[in-house]
């Protein structure tokens, strides 16, 4: 007889939905029906009752086949490649939760690596400029409850977040919202005509990669000034309304997405749209909020912040940690060559990154921790299946508005799989067993390097 467990978080993107239903088998090992959830985020739970799926690790072999090994020889292989390496690269973290996170921090801290996560290929401009000017926010619960101007600039949440819209931010009635979408103003800024921007009160389709010029321009018009004709393609008619819009609200809230972090300006965007959000409070209670992507993006760089202060691309290879982006940020250390061993955990750079990235990954030893077959785990030396983060095993992790949230288990891994607390655990104790091995010379030497 099915059961079903009630209260679940959905790992699929940084909304974090806490009100799923999955019915599961009774013995507790296949999710059966998911209720509640977008179309991707059920997939991603039905998919752990794939009979195709990995279970067991697999070692690629000199004519490139892959051949399966035990976990503790992955283990085993996994350890030596960080203690043989003098600048190992840790990269992703961002589909994990924050408990195996902190683990692989010790691991980099023991070995002299460099940790980063998807941010530096996603949210990195946002988080440079949140440390230039800070950032007025505030949560999801709050836009539900209060806000009537919701403005979604660069990004799409009817396709990237699917639930975003219903649960959050337009159509639900909240405490002070009680006729939802009836009572809120939409207005989206994109060089596309996307699915969002047609459910807009006010949709701005702006020239491609000149959104700073219309961040600026919206700046003037929230002060009342004379603008040109046209800011980035668009009437200043429309402008000055949609400053209108905004400041009739009683709470607004601007959305931002990689469409502005990614386009001509990256960090100097989201620097200016702080900005706007800070003038926009002269008159009337507005806030700003990042569209994060991967469900735990947002607890990666939480966990590097309390142990190191940085929230991503953090380098520990001088026994301390330094932060650079543009020097410690993985593409330009891979396109440098300048790392000797990658392990890639929770992610897929052989999808993302440019072609001379992932030449470099798979001509070094690597190591690609993820539950499914990808690109990065065709071109990696090891290829280690784990649990489904937030399916097959609970944790902490973090919803884009920065709010912990404890994700749940709902059923049992395959039998005898890890989880990936579990085997980075085991890697770090093991790292530990082979650095007190080595002789007193060897360590003091492998200790000058890291110094």
């Amino acid at each position: 007889m099915a059961k079903t467990v009630t209260d679940v978080t959905c790992p699929f993107c940084g909304s974090l939905c806490d009100d799923i239903e999955v019915q599961v088998s009774d013995d507790g090992t296949k999710v059966l029906e998911v209720f509640n959830a977008c179309a991707i985020g059920a997939a991603k739970f039905l998919h752990t009752a794939a009979k195709d799926r990995v279970t067991r690790p697999r070692m690629r072999q000199e004519d490139g086949s892959y051949k399966e090994v035990s976990y503790d020889e992955a283990i085993e292989y996994t350890a030596h490649m960080f203690v043989n390496s003098k600048k190992p690269l840790m990269y992703g973290w961002s589909n994990t939760n924050c408990e195996a996170q902190s683990v692989g921090h010790e691991i980099a801290e023991a070995t002299g690596g460099i940790v980063d996560n998807t941010a530096t290929v996603c949210h990195g401009p946002s988080l440079i400029a949140i440390q230039d000017v800070g950032i007025p926010s505030c949560t999801l619960g709050e836009i539900k409850n209060r806000a009537d101007v919701v403005l979604f600039w660069g990004c799409n949440p009817a396709h990237a977040h699917p639930r975003h819209l219903s649960k959050y931010s337009i159509f639900p009635r909240g405490f002070f919202t009680g006729k939802g979408h009836k009572g809120r103003k939409m207005i989206v800024v994109d060089p596309r005509n996307t699915d969002t921007m047609k459910l807009a009160d006010v949709p701005l389709q702006l020239e491609q990669g000149r959104d700073y010029e219309l961040l600026s321009a919206f700046r003037v018009a929230i002060r009342g000034e004379e603008l040109p004709e046209k800011v980035a393609g668009i009437p200043r008619e429309k402008i000055y309304e949609a400053v209108e819009v905004m400041k009739n609200g009683r709470f607004g809230v601007i959305f931002f997405g990689m469409g502005v972090t990614q386009s001509l300006g990256k960090n100097h965007n989201i620097d200016n749209a702080i900005m706007v959000t800070k003038d926009m409070n002269e008159y009337t209670k507005f806030a700003i909020i990042a569209m994060r992507g991967h469900y735990n993006v947002t607890g990666s760089g939480q966990v590097m912040g309390w142990q190191w202060g940085f929230p991503f691309a953090t380098d520990l290879s001088r026994g301390f940690a330094r932060y650079n982006p543009g020097e410690t940020t993985s593409n330009d250390l891979l396109r440098r060559r300048e790392v000797d061993a990658i392990m890639v955990f929770a992610s897929d750079p052989g999808s993302h990154f440019p072609i001379s990235s992932v030449r470099e990954i798979a001509k070094i030893p690597s190591v690609a921790v993820v539950p499914d077959i990808n690109p990065t785990t065709e071109i990696s030396k090891l290829h280690v299946p784990v649990a489904v983060n937030a399916i097959e095993t609970g944790g902490c992790c973090y919803r884009m508005d920065n709010v912990p949230i404890d994700a749940r288990k709902v059923v049992e891994p395959p039998e005898g799989m890890l989880t990936d607390l579990e085997f980075l655990t085991r890697v770090r104790d093991r790292i530990a067993e082979l650095k007190a091995q080595a002789p007193a010379g060897v360590r003091a030497s492998a200790e000058a390097v890291g110094a």
